[in-house]
């Protein structure tokens, strides 16, 4: 803010300089500390001496700057405790790669070992009838379960790596989806969950990103549980 004056004469005709600082902040809510001074500098080198400053005015003036510097100071406080709590939650995060992790989605991977394979999701609502149908990564469909009524809630069903034939299925990434419906025959709202070894986390977007070996990737917000190995 510049404030042109060439004589006492003309501040006194001008507008009150008292009121510039208070005007400018009121303006500007991202006014900095060095702004702040230079202002405050200004306006008391440019008041009438036949008619200072109010003694009132300096000093609430003295105190919206110290008000100022209190708060800048306590930003940058609030700041460093943010990025050193991130750092601490990147660590833990980054402590369950290798393991086997839920999140929100609706892939699963079958490692041809002769595990069944949990399918999870959740009913907004309870449930008449179910069903889980599970594709290749063809998107042909491979199996269809029937897995009868449910209550509202989480629901975990197991597929046996089985086709609808009862040969089994390749190792591989599959993808789930479900049909709910109630009693009118209504669609019930189903959220789906996935399971896989969290192979790698990454940062590249200002947040942990889990990625896991089905080709899943989903933000750590979306992390359901970690687990027991097999």
């Amino acid at each position: 803010m510049a404030i042109q004056s060439t004589s006492p004469t003309h501040s006194a005709q001008g507008a009150d300089p008292s009121s510039a600082l208070s005007a400018a902040t009121k303006a500007n809510q991202g006014l900095g500390q060095d702004a702040f001074m230079k202002l405050l500098v200004a306006q008391i080198s440019h008041q009438d001496p036949l008619k200072p400053m109010d003694d009132t005015a300096f000093v609430s003036q003295l105190a919206q700057f110290s008000a100022l510097e209190q708060s800048m100071g306590t930003n940058k406080r609030l700041d460093f405790l943010a990025t050193q709590n991130q750092g601490i939650a990147n660590t833990d995060v980054a402590s369950l790669v290798g393991k086997s992790v839920t999140v929100k989605g609706s892939s699963l991977t079958l490692d041809g070992g002769g595990f069944s394979q949990p399918v999870h999701f959740t009913l907004g609502d309870n449930a008449d009838k179910c069903t889980v149908s599970i594709k290749d990564a063809s998107g042909k469909t491979v199996r269809t379960m029937q897995v009868g009524a449910h209550q509202a809630g989480l629901v975990n069903v197991a597929w046996d790596g089985r086709d609808q034939n009862g040969m089994s299925q390749p190792a591989g990434t599959y993808t789930v989806s479900v049909d709910a419906r109630n009693a009118a025959g209504a669609p019930v709202d189903a959220s789906q969950e996935t399971t896989g070894i969290l192979k790698s986390v990454n940062y590249a977007n200002g947040y942990a990103k889990l990625v896991l070996d089905n080709g899943v990737e989903a933000p750590a917000s979306d992390l359901i549980s970690v687990n027991a190995a097999k």
